[in-house]
């Protein structure tokens, strides 16, 4: 399965998409066409803030199996997204201090997959993922995660400081990987904690990473710097779990 899967093509199959409150992850839409049709889906897709792209009749072309588009596919997503609040409320359900995942652009489906899975292992109480420049809710991701997808809620965020630093007001503190930081060993992680993973190339970007309280560095033995963005979850996710049970 993949996201060829969950393409929706054609004017009014889009347009009842949105208005059906399918979530729609990204659209693209025929470069120049601003038709009366066309513009009712644009202001739709902005009403829902959905990612729209405007590419050439060839990329369309190349996306669509029915060569039926009209102009117009949409990206849907696999899974439901939920809202921070609801991550939150899970955590006060358990009687426990909140543990979330944070991911900074991650763009690899099975990455996500695979720290999703971690996040239900671990105990977390849910994922954040930015709206842009980052994968979303796939099927591919939902295979990767080989099931965690439908007990660890995954909410979708305009902006993932902002975020951050909301959270921040709320008691949560906020640690990120970078093997520039101190050793995680040395680090307090208990209590309410949001664990940020950065893009599988770039790592945490500086913004996202000045509002983050730690950083956290991985001890490296070998000869290359850097582990995979779901390992790396993994292997601090298990601190943190560590530091909790005493």
């Amino acid at each position: 399965m993949g996201y060829e899967e969950l393409k929706i093509e054609g004017r009014n199959a889009v347009l009842e998409a949105f208005r059906s409150g399918k979530t729609i992850d990204r659209l693209y839409v025929l470069d120049g066409c601003q038709d009366g049709p066309v513009r009712t889906i644009l202001r739709e897709a902005k009403k829902h803030d959905t990612l729209i792209q405007f590419v050439e009749k060839q990329r369309l072309d190349q996306l669509s199996e029915t060569k039926k588009h009209q102009g117009v596919i949409a990206l849907a997503a696999a899974y439901e997204y939920a809202e921070v609040e609801d991550l939150l409320k899970i955590a006060e359900q358990k009687g426990e201090p909140p543990f979330l995942f944070l991911l900074d652009n991650v763009e690899d489906p099975h990455n996500l997959g695979a720290i999703i899975r971690t996040a239900n292992l671990a105990g977390a109480h849910g994922v954040i993922i930015p709206k842009r420049r980052a994968v979303g809710l796939t099927a591919t991701v939902a295979k990767t995660s080989a099931g965690a997808i439908n007990y660890t809620p995954v909410a979708k965020v305009a902006n993932l400081t902002a975020v951050i630093r909301e959270l921040k007001e709320r008691g949560i503190w906020f640690v990120c990987a970078d093997m520039g930081g101190t050793q995680m060993y040395q680090l307090n992680l208990k209590g309410p904690i949001g664990l940020v993973i950065g893009n599988e190339g770039e790592g945490v970007s500086r913004l996202v990473k000045e509002n983050c309280d730690y950083i956290a560095s991985i001890p490296m033995r070998g000869e290359i710097d850097s582990l995979n963005a779901s390992v790396a979850a993994g292997v601090l996710a298990y601190e943190i779990v560590r530091q909790r049970m005493f």
